[in-house]
This record gives structure tokens, C-alpha cells and sequence, in this order.
């Protein structure tokens, strides 16, 4: 069974995968190495939802406004505010500005 190497990026787990589903659909294919696709497959399945919960992990900040209403951030958007603000504390963008 051919293993993903240590350090390969999402996209080539993706494009893998892509293969394996190519693989899979073949007639020609015994049960044997069907099986052992098939569970290559779903482990970079379960790595490549990993590494995007990971990746949304780190673009989204989930903040709580002034109002205590929960509101989904960009990561970025909230580092500036927090810079701009020079305490620390993130405020939430006033009823007269407009949000991102």
C-alpha cells in the first residue's frame, strides 16, 4: 500500500485521494488492493478534515461583541482591531462603522 509521505501538503493528499477514486472505479482492480485503497483513502480523508479544521482554526476568531452576541471574525480583521485599540482588549466595530 503506498503510505503519504511525512510533510506532504493537503493538496497532494487531495490529489492522492483523487487517484484512489480513480483506482477504486476501475474494473480491473482485485478485492485485496480495493480494500487496501479504500483505507488509504479514508485515513487521508480523516487528515485532510483535520488539516482544514486546523486551517479554520486559525483564520477565524470566535469573538464575543459588547452587545454579547457571538460573532465569527477573520483572524486578521481582529489582530488590526487589537493594534488599533493598543490595550489588548478587542472592541467591536460600532453601530456607525461597518463590519467586515
Amino acid at each position: 500500500m503506498a503510505t503519504k509521505p511525512k510533510g506532504s501538503t493537503f493538496e497532494q493528499s487531495l490529489e492522492r485521494l483523487e487517484k484512489i477514486v480513480e483506482e477504486l472505479q476501475s474494473a480491473d482492480l482485485p478485492l485485496d488492493t480495493r480494500l487496501k485503497r479504500f483505507e488509504e483513502g479514508v485515513a487521508l480523508v480523516r487528515e485532510c478534515k483535520k488539516a482544514l479544521e486546523t486551517a479554520t482554526k486559525k483564520v477565524e476568531v470566535l469573538i464575543k461583541s459588547s452587545g454579547g452576541k457571538l460573532e465569527t471574525r477573520l483572524f486578521d480583521e481582529v489582530r488590526q482591531r487589537l493594534r488599533e485599540t493598543g490595550t489588548g482588549d478587542y472592541a467591536a466595530a460600532d453601530e456607525g462603522e461597518e463590519s467586515a
